[in-house]
């Protein structure tokens, strides 16, 4: 009989390793939810920066995700940039300053660097089906990375979000989407 972690077990695991990340954030000029926001806003694609989007990924409220962003740009370390076609609709970049705060690894991905392939690779399957379950009973989004989606398109030029209707550059077929959905 194969001995199994139980629930409990799994789960301390689970919060004591993000208490140890969200601890090591704090040794900087932003606090673990700002920081959690720059790295969000640096992984995703063009169509995936707004407010909501910010919020639903982080699993937060609107309210707290305005807040911690009026912060981020306070600090000059992102940009809001309205829509033309909907001033009401609002995107925020990293500038290079905040890109510059995210270059160093943190201690965490040093110790996953480390890890012998085949355990990484078995832990990352493992974290996304945990993490697609519970997205799944809550009915939130994957925000998977682009170039896995149903709807992306692969090209030469990048690709094409069939989705969305529009060709994408090779940098936003890496990146986060909000509209990911899994083939």
């Amino acid at each position: 009989m194969t001995n199994v972690p139980d629930t409990e077990v799994i789960r301390d695991l689970i919060d004591r390793l993000t208490r140890l990340a969200a601890a090591e954030e704090w040794n900087g000029p932003l606090n673990p939810p700002q920081f959690a926001a720059l790295s969000y806003l640096a992984r995703a694609n063009r169509f995936s920066r707004a407010p909501s989007h910010v919020a639903e990924y982080l699993a937060t409220t609107r309210g707290t995700a305005s807040q911690t962003l009026k912060a981020l740009a306070r600090k000059d370390l992102i940009e809001e940039t309205r829509s033309e076609a909907d001033k009401r609709s609002i995107r925020y970049d990293p500038t290079p300053q905040g890109l510059r705060l995210l270059e160093d690894p943190s201690a965490l991905e040093e110790v996953i660097a480390e890890l012998p392939p085949e355990l990484a690779t078995s832990l990352a399957a493992s974290l996304k089906a945990l993490v697609l379950t519970m997205l799944h009973q809550r009915g939130g989004r994957s925000f998977g990375i682009c170039r896995t989606c149903r709807h992306h398109e692969a090209s030469d030029g990048g690709g094409y979000c069939r989705l969305l209707d529009v060709p994408l550059s090779p940098v936003d077929a890496d990146k986060i989407c909000h509209e990911h959905s899994q083939t």
